[in-house]
Parts: structure tokens; C-alpha cells; sequence
């Protein structure tokens, strides 16, 4: 019942999300014509004012056509603002079918639907994952929240099932190694979460305490306007080496320009004569604050 109560709850959200995209459609040709008039207005004022002085006439007539572009501005803003929080809504009932599917039995631990997944489709998925990760879009004055870009989450959060976390686990070889894995539960009784290794080639359940769980990032950072929530040049980070599953530390080379950007990397490599791998690009989803110690 509870996945036929969030196929519906789905449906109405995309029609709503339907409508508000309409809204935004018309909003934005409504305004089209304000637009139109203060570019016509600045060019006559061109022709017929040699000197830089602005006629009472002008000014009064800016003044009110600004006003008007402002009001049209923050009407089709709050439009987005809303398409975002439905969008943000559908994605968050998809998660919850799935994993709601997952615990009724409808996915079998012993079948999973990854497990016939080849490697090149997991690296697609997860590539998707990164691409599709929400900007986060703040209103004037407002500051990132936790697990935007490079801000951690707080100390008291807790990950919930379904979400991608870096999780420290122990190799087959009893070496230490981060992956990436999904949270399947949290137990606050005993403060450990359960978790699965992303990758159904080495796909076990761990159950690991807190301090070897770092969630990713829910949202991408914008360079343009939260530029203090990326991580900066030299900075000691985890990140997810390409076309892999696990975290290696590595040094910031270059943070993101623009919102679509990734992070260039320098990943740790005693291959190399500095230590250090060329530059390679890692997306925001998949760079994180390192809690090891820097080695010497």
C-alpha cells in the first residue's frame, strides 16, 4: 500500500510541477514586454540626451519601469523556488519507494538488481548521480547549509537509508580502505550504522560506528555565490578516484569555477616523484573533508 500511496503522491507532484512550469512560461512572457520598454527607453534617451543628464521625465519613468522588472523578477523567482521544492519532493518519495521495496522483499539480498549490473553501468549511474546533484540555490543573506559543497553535516546528524555515504571498511588484505557505500540502517542503541558496499562485485554489509561514516555532500556548492562552502587549493580531502568505487586522499589542485564544475585533484601516488598523481577531475558529490592526519 505504501508504494501504490507514493506512485500517487508522484503523479500529482509532476502535474503540479507540470503547472508551475506553465506559470513560469506565462510569467516570463508577461514580463518580456516591461523588458522591451526600459531597453526602448534607454536607447531614446540616447538619441535625445546628448549630455549625461537624466530628464525628471526619464528618471520617474525608470524609476517605475525598474520597479515593475523587480516585482516580475521575484514572482517568476518564487515560481522556480517552488518547481524546486517539488522536484526535490519527487526524488525524495522515488528513494523512499525504492527502499520501501527493498525492505518488503520485492529485491532479494541474494539477488539484488545490481547484480547483474556490469561495471561500465554502475560507472555511468554514478556519474548520473553526480551530475543531478541539486545546486543549492540560497535567498539573499542566506548561508549554505550542512552538506553543501564541503560543509560537514552536523554532529548530532544522522544518514538515512538509501543515502551515499564514504564508509571506512577493511580490505580482504586487513588493510583499511574508504568506499562508497548506501546506508541500509542506523541503530542508536548501539550507535553503528549498516551499510552496502555500492559495488556488487565486492558487496558485503558492513556494520560500522559513526566515526567511520562521512555522508556525501546533498547538494553542489556554487562557486558564484557560496564560494566558502568548496573545499580550497592544498586542502587534504577524500575523493573518488575515477572510474572506482573508493576514496583515496588527495590535495585540492583547483576548486569549481562555475556551479557545473568539478574538483581537480591530486591524488596521493608514491608512483610519482612528488608524491603526488596529475591533476584528475572529481565531482562535488564525491569530495570530502579527509579525517585522517596528513602524512609526513
Amino acid at each position: 500500500m505504501a508504494l501504490v500511496s507514493a506512485d500517487t503522491r508522484i503523479s500529482e507532484l509532476l502535474s503540479e510541477l507540470h503547472q508551475l512550469i506553465k506559470q513560469t512560461q506565462e510569467e516570463r512572457s508577461r514580463s518580456e514586454h516591461n523588458l522591451v520598454n526600459i531597453q526602448k527607453t534607454h536607447e531614446r534617451m540616447q538619441t535625445e540626451n546628448k549630455s549625461e543628464y537624466v530628464s525628471p521625465y526619464y528618471r520617474t519613468k525608470l524609476r517605475g519601469l525598474y520597479t515593475t522588472a523587480k516585482a516580475d523578477a521575484e514572482a517568476e523567482c518564487n515560481i522556480l523556488r517552488r518547481s524546486l521544492d517539488k522536484i526535490a519532493e519527487i526524488k525524495s518519495l522515488l528513494e523512499e519507494r525504492r527502499i520501501a521495496a527493498k525492505i518488503a522483499g520485492l529485491y532479494h539480498d541474494s539477488e539484488p538488481p545490481r547484480k547483474t549490473m556490469r561495471r561500465g553501468v554502475l560507472m555511468t549511474l554514478l556519474q548520473q548521480s553526480a551530475m543531478t546533484l541539486p545546486l543549492w540555490i540560497g535567498k539573499p543573506g542566506d548561508k549554505p547549509p550542512p552538506l553543501c559543497g564541503a560543509i560537514p553535516a552536523a554532529s548530532d546528524y544522522v544518514a538515512k537509508p538509501g543515502d551515499k555515504v564514504a564508509a571506512r571498511v577493511k580490505a580482504v588484505d586487513g588493510d583499511e580502505q574508504w568506499i562508497l557505500a548506501e546506508v541500509v540502517s542506523y541503530s542508536h542503541a548501539a550507535n553503528k550504522y549498516e551499510v552496502d558496499d555500492i559495488d556488487e562485485e565486492g558487496k558485503e554489509r558492513h556494520t560500522l560506528s559513526r566515526r567511520r561514516i562521512i555522508p556525501l555532500p546533498q547538494w553542489k556548492a556554487n562557486p558564484e555565490t557560496d564560494p566558502e562552502a568548496l573545499f580550497q587549493k592544498d586542502q587534504l580531502v577524500l575523493a573518488l578516484y575515477p572510474q572506482t568505487t573508493c576514496f583515496y586522499r588527495a590535495l585540492i589542485h583547483t576548486h569549481p569555477q562555475r556551479p557545473q564544475d568539478d574538483y581537480s585533484v591530486l591524488f596521493e601516488d608514491t608512483s610519482y616523484a612528488d608524491g603526488y598523481s596529475p591533476p584528475l577531475n572529481v565531482a562535488q558529490r564525491y569530495v570530502v573533508a579527509c579525517k585522517e592526519p596528513k602524512k609526513k
